[in-house]
């Protein structure tokens, strides 16, 4: 058994987990199945829907099967030939306080059940109660965790080993580095469907991070029920490979339907904004006239769809190296997501090591927000740490990269930039709001003449070229500075150059709304 890591992007990642029952693809949404109850049947799951993996309760199988002389096998109860994974009863223990059966119990019976994946009994924090409580819920669940891998037998199941902490992120690192230490399969976060359930989205980034930051990177994190498709994107970013969730089942029972952008009630809806199977030809008028049990299976496959539909464009988003837009994209669907994305920004760290170096296609600068993304932050950091200007040296000049493009797009022979090349005195920079300062002999290196912007001058977006311009030139010491200038963002941050370095470096401005012969002679005499 193994989890394989095909593509990356931010923390997500496209991956293979083999079970004994087959592999399948991450990120991977488990539907949550009621062993005795099924809005749509397991197996129509797999064969209508795509979906080849579930997880079911293996506690009520037990409550039901107990007293049988023989333990029915999973995939025969359920009639699914797919990935199984069975949870341990420790959602009851949230719900209801505790369970009648032993972790001991339940370790044995899983593996008479023959699961694929299997979950020991674990104590959840919740989000209720003092924080000694949810300190004891962390030890609680390392003990149990001790205990069952002690009385685990079978190799052939994977088994998941359950974070704790609930709210508090120092409990939940404590939780996961402990967790880390005890060879498990595949390691879950726990207790996060309250915050989700009242859209605390930016509490739920720290939960996972403080999780991530600590379990091993080669190993599925699992994120205990969640399955709505407006947050798969901000999960998977953030390093989640397995999710699972009743709501397609629980949200159709209370006529709702879920769409990548949140929830609607079916009887505000005038249109389906989907063309998934269950939505083709048909209206919201018509599905309202229908039986309530007709309606919920409706609602429940076009639910099934939308999640399905939304892990794709996931996964096509991590082969182009655009998981960012997406994520972005998504957190303008409501302000707590917005929330979360500004959260996101702390940890830009953690996903610039991660990022691949080269990717299919070339990112999109769609805001502020999209100059914390790993390729932004690495060639800024990169700069300072691994390059070295042409020795000797000391003469910068430093012009917009819309001067410097149309040269770059058609050869300027004999033209003003040329002539300027030419000098073995000067180092000519390009400068704008999205790399800073790009070193001309770096300009078709990947990705910065691939980048889109649609970044405009505001404040911060201002105030962060102007930091990063200051500190290559503090780094690297020219003796003389000339800055072309034309647009007044432009001047301000020339304007805070001079202030900084008075004394230490020659700063010109010049002002010129296009690089022809007129702005060179000035600039030449500038460079005397």
């Amino acid at each position: 058994m193994s989890f394989e890591i095909r593509h990356n992007d931010l923390l997500g990642k496209i991956g293979y987990l083999r079970t004994k029952s087959g592999s399948v693809e991450t990120p991977l949404l488990l539907p949550v199945v009621n062993p005795n109850s099924q809005t749509i049947p397991p197996q129509q799951l797999r064969d209508t829907f795509s979906f080849n993996a579930l997880i079911t309760n293996s506690y009520l199988v037990w409550r039901k099967h107990r007293e049988d002389k023989e333990v029915p096998k999973i995939h025969e109860l359920l009639g699914f030939d797919g990935v199984i994974e069975t949870d341990s009863g420790a959602y009851q223990i949230l719900q209801y306080g505790d369970v009648e059966v032993q972790p001991s119990e339940i370790i044995r019976f899983q593996e008479q059940l023959n699961s694929d994946i299997a979950v020991i009994l674990d104590v959840p924090t919740g989000e209720e109660g003092s924080k000694e409580r949810a300190k004891w819920t962390v030890d609680e669940t390392l003990r149990r965790a001790d205990q069952s891998l002690k009385l685990v037998s079978r190799e052939d199941i994977l088994w998941v080993g359950p974070v704790q902490g609930g709210v508090y992120p120092d409990l939940v690192s404590y939780s996961a580095r402990e967790m880390a230490k005890r060879n498990f399969s595949i390691y879950a976060l726990g207790s996060p469907t309250p915050v989700m359930q009242q859209y605390r989205f930016e509490t739920l980034v720290d939960m996972i991070m403080a999780a991530k930051s600590q379990l091993p990177p080669d190993k599925p994190l699992h994120l205990f029920g969640a399955g709505h498709p407006m947050m798969f994107a901000f999960a998977v970013a953030l390093g989640c490979d397995i999710f699972d969730s009743a709501s397609y089942a629980l949200f159709a029972r209370n006529g709702r339907y879920m769409t990548s952008q949140g929830t609607a009630k079916i009887e505000e809806l005038e249109y389906f904004p989907c063309s998934c199977p269950a939505c083709d030809k048909k209206t919201p008028e018509k599905m309202r006239r229908l039986l309530l049990m007709e309606r919920e299976r409706f609602l429940a496959s076009h639910n099934l769809y939308a999640c399905y539909s939304e892990l794709q464009t996931i996964k096509q988003a991590i082969l182009d190296g655009r998981l960012w837009e997406l994520v972005e994209t998504r957190s303008r669907s409501h302000p707590t997501l917005q929330a979360a994305f500004k959260r996101m920004l702390a940890y830009a760290d953690k996903f610039e090591v991660e990022t691949p170096i080269r990717k299919r296609k070339g990112p999109f600068i769609l805001s502020e927000e999209s100059l914390f993304r790993p390729e932004v932050t690495r060639h800024q950091q990169r700069l300072l740490e691994r390059y070295q200007p042409p020795l000797h040296v000391k003469k910068l000049l430093l012009l917009p990269e819309e001067h410097l493009r149309p040269f770059r797009e058609i050869p300027d022979e004999g033209g003003p930039i040329e002539r300027l090349e030419r000098r073995t005195d000067v180092h000519i920079c390009s400068y704008g709001l999205t790399y800073a300062i790009v070193p001309q002999e770096l300009l078709d290196v990947y990705p910065l003449s691939q980048t889109e912007t649609a970044l405009t001058p505001t404040p911060a977006a201002t105030n962060h070229a102007c930091i990063r311009m200051v500190a290559y030139l503090k780094k690297f010491r020219y003796s003389r500075c000339v800055m072309v200038v034309h647009e007044p963002w432009q001047e301000q941050v020339a304007e805070s150059i001079k202030r900084k370095f008075k004394g230490k470096i020659r700063v010109h401005v010049v002002k010129a709304d296009a690089f022809d012969t007129q702005a060179l002679r000035t600039v030449l005499k500038a460079l005397k």
